[in-house]
């Protein structure tokens, strides 16, 4: 009876884990109009019918900023020369052609990011999956134990059950908030898509893109750490110390975890994005 009790929570254990690194891998792998169309079609409305109004009226307000300071910067007209007119068309017909296709550029560039996670996974050696074949050579290990050790070691499954379980939530909050922070972003796209036309204000667009691309590839460096995470828990021998290499795995998915945490901050300094 305790055998089959510390089989039975070393194999809901470890098929729990391997679902949500399997949920992982598929969910980072996806755009943001692939991981929820219907939420991404109610950002895509919120953004065109709410924000798209408040974004034209600071484009407006830049291209009369912009016309003013080409007019005066000539020495208050009186080296007036005609082609800056011609030269504020031309800006402002980008600005507005930024503005009109802000979802068009911003999913190209989650679609860039997905075909590198995608290729990424594809060269990953390895399965992500804890590899249930040692189950059997486990089993063998506690047959030839005592009650008492027998017993032992099944309260500390039991724990180590809960404890799987609540890292098993952990990475599902990061990757699926990293979903949601994408929504966040990508629904006020206009407003600083609407910065470009002015120099000195175009720097809130170019920190908005930034921060797109950090958000994307964050995606690339979750896969590097599922992949160290798989290589980390294969090189675990379960021996004759069970217990201790359960630890030793939950001590892996811990760190996986933590570095999880991290990927956000990891790839917003690595596009300078603040």
């Amino acid at each position: 009876m305790l055998i089959s009790g510390i089989m039975d929570n070393m194999s809901s254990t470890f098929n729990t884990l391997n679902q949500k690194m399997g949920e992982v891998t598929t969910a980072v792998g996806q755009t943001p109009d692939q991981f929820q169309p219907t939420v991404f079609n109610l950002v895509r409305n919120l953004s065109e019918n709410v924000v798209m109004p408040i974004a034209g009226i600071i484009l407006t307000f830049i291209a009369c900023y912009e016309l003013i300071q080409l007019v005066i910067s000539h020495n208050n007209l009186a080296n007036f020369e005609s082609w800056i007119f011609f030269k504020w068309v031309f800006k402002t017909f980008l600005a507005v052609t930024l503005i009109t296709n802000t979802f068009n550029i911003t999913m190209a560039v989650f679609d860039v990011a997905s075909h590198v996670v995608s290729q990424s996974g594809a060269l990953i050696s390895g399965s992500t999956a804890i590899d249930s074949s040692t189950l059997a050579t486990m089993q063998s290990t506690l047959e030839a134990m005592e009650v008492g050790s027998l017993f032992g070691i099944l309260l500390q499954t039991v724990i180590l059950k809960v404890l799987f379980s609540i890292m098993a939530l952990l990475i599902y909050a990061i990757v699926y908030g990293r979903m949601i922070e994408i929504y966040l972003m990508v629904s006020l796209a206009p407003i600083p898509f609407a910065t470009f036309g002015n120099r000195e204000q175009s720097m809130i667009g170019q920190n908005y893109i930034r921060s797109l691309f950090a958000l994307a590839f964050q995606g690339f460096l979750i896969m590097v750490c599922v992949a160290i995470y798989a290589a980390l828990v294969q090189s675990v021998t379960f021996s004759s110390d069970v217990v201790g290499s359960l630890w030793n795995v939950l001590g892996i998915t811990v760190l996986l975890g933590f570095t999880l945490f991290k990927t956000g901050a990891i790839a917003k300094s690595v596009f300078h994005a603040h």
